[in-house]
C-alpha cells in the first residue's frame, strides 16, 4: 500500500530545519528537503540591561514567535534572569510560540483562537481590559498591527533581525526543474520575497505546488500573481502536512 506523501517531494523554506516535520514528512512516504530562504540572528543593544529592567515591570509581553522568544531568552540569561523577575503576564500568538516559552520557564496567559496579529487585536482587549502597559518582542519585519490595532499603549522592542539566506538558492532553483511539481511550504512573507526575487525569475511559479502557513503569507504569495495550493485553517506546519495528505486522499477518489 503506497503512503499518503509517497512520490512528493516537500520543501520547507523556514528559517530552521524542523527534524519534527521533516520525520514526519519521511514517515508518511514523502521525500522533505529544508531549504531555508530566510535566517533570524539576535539583535544585540548597548542598553539591553535597561529594556530588560523595563521588560520586568509591564503588565503584558507579547510573542509572536519562536525567534522572538529565543532572541529574548538569550538576554534574560546574559543578565541573569529567569522568568521569576518578570511580574507582568505572557501573550503568544501560536502553540510553537507558546510551547517555547513554556519551555523556558514562562506560563501563557492568552493565545488567539486563530494564530495572527489581526486576530490578536480583536480577541486580546477583551480579556485584558484598556488601560495596560504591553510590550511586543518582535524581529525586524514584524508589521506594526499590535502598536496599531490595540486601544491601550504598546511599547515595541526588536530583538532580532531576518535575513535572506541565500547559499540554497541554486540547489532550490535545479529542484523546482528537475523534480515533479515539488510543494515548497511558506511560514513567512519574508521567504515569498527570497523566493520571488532569486528562484522565481528563473523557474517561474507553476513548477510547483505552493502551501502557507497564515492569510498574511498566502497574500503575498498572491501578490506576486501566484496560486496557493494549500492554505490550511490552523496555522501551523502540522497542519499543512495534514491539508496535503487530505487533498490527496479527495483527488484519489475522485481519480
Amino acid at each position: 500500500m503506497l503512503k499518503p506523501l509517497e512520490g512528493n517531494t516537500v520543501v520547507l523554506t523556514g528559517t530552521t530545519k524542523s527534524t519534527t516535520i521533516l520525520t514526519k514528512i519521511q514517515s508518511l512516504g514523502g521525500e522533505a528537503i529544508s531549504c531555508p530562504l530566510i535566517e533570524t540572528k539576535e539583535t544585540i543593544h548597548r542598553n539591553d540591561d535597561e529594556l530588560l529592567q523595563k521588560a520586568r515591570i509591564v503588565d503584558w509581553l507579547i510573542f509572536t514567535s519562536q525567534n522572538g522568544v529565543r532572541a529574548f531568552c538569550d538576554k534574560m540569561k546574559r543578565h541573569h534572569l529567569t522568568p521569576a523577575h518578570f511580574n507582568g503576564r505572557v501573550a503568544a500568538v501560536g502553540t510553537k510560540t507558546a510551547k517555547s516559552l513554556e519551555q523556558n520557564g514562562f506560563q501563557v496567559s492568552f493565545m488567539p483562537t486563530v494564530f495572527s496579529a489581526d486576530v490578536f487585536v480583536k480577541e486580546f482587549p477583551a480579556i485584558t481590559g484598556d488601560e495596560l502597559n504591553c510590550l511586543f518582542i518582535k524581529g525586524n519585519k514584524a508589521k506594526d498591527t499590535l502598536k496599531r490595532g490595540l486601544p491601550f499603549d504598546v511599547k515595541e522592542w526588536t530583538v532580532y533581525d531576518t535575513h535572506e539566506n541565500l547559499t540554497n538558492i541554486q540547489s532550490l532553483i535545479e529542484l523546482v526543474q528537475t523534480k515533479a511539481k515539488p510543494i515548497l511550504i511558506f511560514a513567512s512573507p519574508s521567504a515569498v520575497d527570497v523566493f520571488a526575487n532569486h528562484v522565481a525569475p528563473i523557474t517561474g511559479w507553476d513548477k510547483a505546488k505552493l502551501a502557507a502557513i497564515g492569510h498574511i503569507t498566502a497574500a503575498r504569495i498572491a501578490f506576486y500573481g501566484a496560486e496557493v495550493t494549500y492554505k490550511p485553517k490552523v496555522y501551523t506546519m502540522e497542519a499543512v502536512i495534514e491539508e496535503i495528505q487530505r487533498k490527496k486522499e479527495i483527488n484519489h477518489e475522485r481519480s
